[in-house]
């Protein structure tokens, strides 16, 4: 069986890039402690690790200091997003192929899988691979073993594999999208990240290493948030965590204005908690609340179909309705039917994200 000995150069192949000093990065909340703690811990031993938490709580994060505080710190570091590469294309991409394995197959390719070879495999959203690619890293995880597409041989390597998702894998197991058996291998320990909400404590540092950062990125000269500023963002709910706290204070070093985020803010806080009355005639209840309630499943409805990708089985699952129920109310709420045709959303300039994902 061949051995690989040498890590293969390739652009998959990440450097750590720039992660925020421990201060910024854990805060001063308990809870945030405690993933310090475990992290520690775990970086030192060749376990699979699975890092859980909302979008933009910082899994990416974790994952490159997890690889940098272990003794394979000088291999590669590879991070896959398992949602940005189509189906068809990701065995290829993971495990790589021979020479006509497939159409257009006019050479040998090494997958992500070889080019981390005494390093770090990121597996960013482990929730998104078809049960074809589950049972395969399931192999990976067993034996240290995998199969080009194509060739006759296992391959036997040497990696130590990260994987991070936003969704409950227990209640995809349950849902039959995910394999137990591939969840307890990748679960050896588990590591939790809070939403933002839940740290409110950690906000202003967060925000001041944010905008010293893009001040000196853009060459700005944004002041320092007022106290008043701050405290709106204390009270803030953070649907987007610290990767909004993060495009926000961009766009406050850019325009250099708080009023322009302090709008912004306002604007993007649940209406549904203060609907319009019209005082000048009868007031109905029953109409209002209903219109209220109208207005919140919406709201529910559009942030699970985000959630799963515009995955709309998924989503009626996740509601627990039937997907016909899901495709009326869609219909009902005026809700694009499909991803493809979604509203457009406030264009963000985009950056890498020093401390998000």
């Amino acid at each position: 069986m061949p051995t690989l000995t040498a890590n293969p150069v390739s652009s998959f192949t990440q450097s750590l890039g720039d992660i925020p000093p421990e201060n910024v990065v854990f805060g001063r909340s308990d809870v945030m402690r405690s993933v310090h703690d475990r992290l520690i811990k775990v970086a030192g031993a060749n376990v699979p690790v699975l890092i859980q938490g909302e979008s933009g709580t910082g899994k990416d994060i974790i994952a490159r200091m997890v690889h940098g505080l272990s003794p394979w710190k000088t291999g590669p570091y590879v991070k896959v997003n398992c949602p940005a590469i189509p189906g068809t294309l990701l065995e290829s991409e993971l495990f790589g192929y021979e020479k006509g394995a497939f159409t257009g197959a006019y050479g040998s390719k090494p997958g992500r899988v070889e080019m981390a070879h005494r390093g770090t495999l990121f597996l960013d959203e482990i929730s998104e691979l078809d049960a074809a690619l589950q049972s395969k890293l399931l192999q990976l995880l067993q034996d240290g073993q995998f199969c080009r597409i194509g060739a006759q041989e296992d391959k036997k390597v040497e990696v130590r594999v990260v994987c991070a998702t936003n969704r409950k894998l227990e209640e995809e197991i349950q849902n039959g999208t995910f394999r137990e058996d591939l969840f307890y291998r990748i679960n050896v320990v588990n590591i939790s990240l809070p939403p933002l909400r839940d740290r409110r404590g950690d906000i202003p540092e967060l925000a001041n290493y944010f905008l010293n950062f893009y001040n000196r990125k853009y060459n700005c000269r944004a002041k320092a948030l007022s106290p008043e500023l701050v405290a709106v963002l204390e009270k803030y709910h953070w649907p987007g965590n610290i990767r909004e706290l993060e495009n926000l204070i961009k766009r406050y070093v850019i325009l250099g204005s708080e009023d322009a985020i302090t709008n912004d803010l306002v604007a993007r806080e649940p209406q549904y908690l203060s609907p319009e009355i019209n005082f000048d005639g009868p007031i109905s209840l029953k109409k209002i609340t209903r219109q209220a309630v109208h207005e919140l499943e919406k709201k529910v409805i559009l942030k699970v179909l985000q959630n799963h990708h515009w995955n709309r089985k998924q989503a009626a699952r996740t509601l627990g309705i039937s997907y016909r129920a899901l495709l009326y109310k869609i219909r009902e709420a005026g809700l694009p039917p499909n991803r493809s045709r979604k509203p457009p959303q406030p264009a963000l300039i985009a950056e890498n994200r020093p401390a998000a994902d």
